[in-house]
């Protein structure tokens, strides 16, 4: 275990019902200790794990779901292979109903194969599960997964949403870093992934610091917190997080929403042209690209464009549906030429 110093900033007395708008806007993770202690999920977690497992089984309708599965010797840190050719785990399609029977036929094994059901829609694959469980975010409408297993590490990684994490069977332990410790964090490929998202090549169990000197530097910089059934943490947008288990079954509800329009693609994509496009240019011409970067998108403002008449700024003007969907279409025919 990491020896972090700074804790996660913890506050009490949030109505679960109607979320303020300091926590949903707030630039920094927060515990919200005991949100959600009062969902019958929770209760029922508390009495036993096989209370919490038959809790979700009323709500299932022979959903299938995906599932990562690994051998006992990875203990539970889903990653990759030894040459990072593919992954220690395997991805299956299985019955909600079978995980579980899974996970309570390992319970008490010393080393149990790691069982994880990640990102799965509640009301997908659990309906009505919400009308007892549930979070008021007054007008945003948030995308609920669920995720399920054992004992599981999470390798360090960032999403573009906010996220509230509610955790609501078993003990999870986080640990976050603020965006800022990027190059500290030695993430691995962008575009080869256990589960979508880039990750931390650094054990955190046993980090390397020959290899990976500079993850001291960003254990300086981390805060964690420990959360029991009932607790629940917002994670800003671009925070990195590892993700622990610690309990021989856990459950946690998360809810994701951007504060950016529906209409608006992932900056994934512009940072992966920008690879394609800019990287390997010549450093004369990279630092022309930086300037054009830092005039037309981080340091744009309402002076940008203001020499150009309104209707003819065009993509300089500021983004909509329509306007998104005709540069979508150019760069579309730009990329298949």
């Amino acid at each position: 275990m990491l020896a972090i110093a700074n804790k996660v900033r913890e506050i009490t007395g949030v109505d679960a019902r109607a979320l303020p708008e300091d926590v949903l806007l707030s630039t920094q993770p927060i515990v919200l200790k005991g949100l959600v202690a009062d969902w019958p999920m929770v209760r029922a977690a508390l009495d036993s794990d096989r209370t919490a497992s038959a809790y979700i089984r009323q709500f299932y309708r022979d959903a299938t779901v995906g599932a990562l599965l690994g051998a006992p010797d990875i203990e539970g840190r889903f990653y990759y292979n030894e040459d990072l050719s593919g992954f220690n785990f395997k991805p299956v399609k299985l019955k909600l109903d079978t995980m579980l029977d899974e996970v309570e036929r390992h319970r008490d094994a010393v080393k149990p194969p790691a069982i994880y059901v990640g990102s799965t829609t509640v009301d997908t694959c659990l309906p009505g599960f919400r009308d007892q469980n549930d979070l008021g975010f007054g007008e945003r409408q948030p995308l609920v997964s669920i995720w399920l297993g054992n004992r599981t590490r999470i390798a360090a990684h960032h999403d573009l949403p906010d996220n509230i994490a509610c955790v609501v069977a078993g003990h999870r332990r986080f640990t976050l870093f603020p965006p800022e410790q990027l190059a500290n964090l030695y993430i691995g490929p962008l575009d080869f992934t256990p589960a979508g998202q880039a990750i931390s090549m650094v054990d955190f169990a046993k980090p390397d610091l020959q290899r990976f000197p500079k993850f001291a530097e960003a254990v300086q910089h981390a805060q964690v917190a420990e959360l029991e059934p009932g607790d629940a943490i917002f994670i800003p947008s671009m925070w990195w997080h590892h993700i622990e288990a610690l309990d021989p079954f856990s459950v946690l509800v998360n809810y994701w929403w951007r504060q950016s329009p529906a209409f608006m693609d992932s900056p994934i994509a512009a940072l992966m042209l920008a690879i394609m496009t800019v990287r390997d240019l010549p450093k004369e011409q990279r630092d022309a690209w930086s300037n054009l970067f830092k005039h037309y998108v981080f340091e744009a403002d309402q002076n940008t464009a203001a020499h150009i008449p309104e209707a003819a700024r065009r993509s300089l003007s500021p983004m909509d549906a329509d306007l998104v969907r005709d540069i979508r279409a150019r760069l579309l025919q730009r990329l298949n030429r």
